[in-house]
């Protein structure tokens, strides 16, 4: 049996499908005011006010999703992500990059996740640990021939050189 809350839920995702999101935050607020602890209900909201540039209720829905407790997978690699891409827009890579080093041990099948630490590292100034771990990604997703070829080297001239501990 379903959850009294999940049909309503699915009729607002429903509607993102869509192409309407004008209406879904307000009544997505009135959701979550109804069922504040519910994550899913959470989740959605913070990925609408996301979308609709609403960044620091966005930030704030993720966090009670990720403290309440997502049910899948799925779910909880989905809130993380949007979470550390909210952390991203609004400037503060250092706690996106922390984010994502936790997000990265507990989904290390996502690459998604490197990709978003190699940007938060590099808005965090450390440009060049952000260029190796998505060079890294590179290497590692890549069917490219060429790249297959060269990636001993490339993963080599990656490795720190005695000149980089001056």
């Amino acid at each position: 049996m379903l959850p009294e809350w999940k049909p309503a839920l699915d009729a607002l995702i429903g509607a993102r499908h869509g192409g309407r999101i004008e209406h879904l935050a307000p009544a997505l607020r009135e959701l979550d005011r109804r069922y504040p602890n519910v994550p899913e209900i959470a989740a959605e909201l913070g990925y609408t006010l996301a979308a609709q540039d609403a960044l620091p209720e966005a930030l704030a829905a993720y966090e009670r999703a990720l403290a309440l407790g997502l049910p899948s997978p799925a779910d909880q690699a989905n809130t993380l992500a949007g979470h550390a891409i909210c952390l991203l827009r609004l400037g503060k890579a250092v706690e996106a990059a922390q984010a994502l080093d936790s997000a990265r041990i507990q989904f290390p099948d996502h690459s998604e996740f490197t990709a978003y630490l190699a940007l938060a590292r590099h808005q965090a100034g450390a440009t060049s640990e952000g260029f190796a771990l998505l060079l890294g990604l590179l290497l590692e997703t890549s069917e490219d021939l060429g790249l297959s070829a060269h990636q001993r080297t490339l993963r080599a001239l990656l490795a720190p050189t005695p000149a980089d501990a001056v």
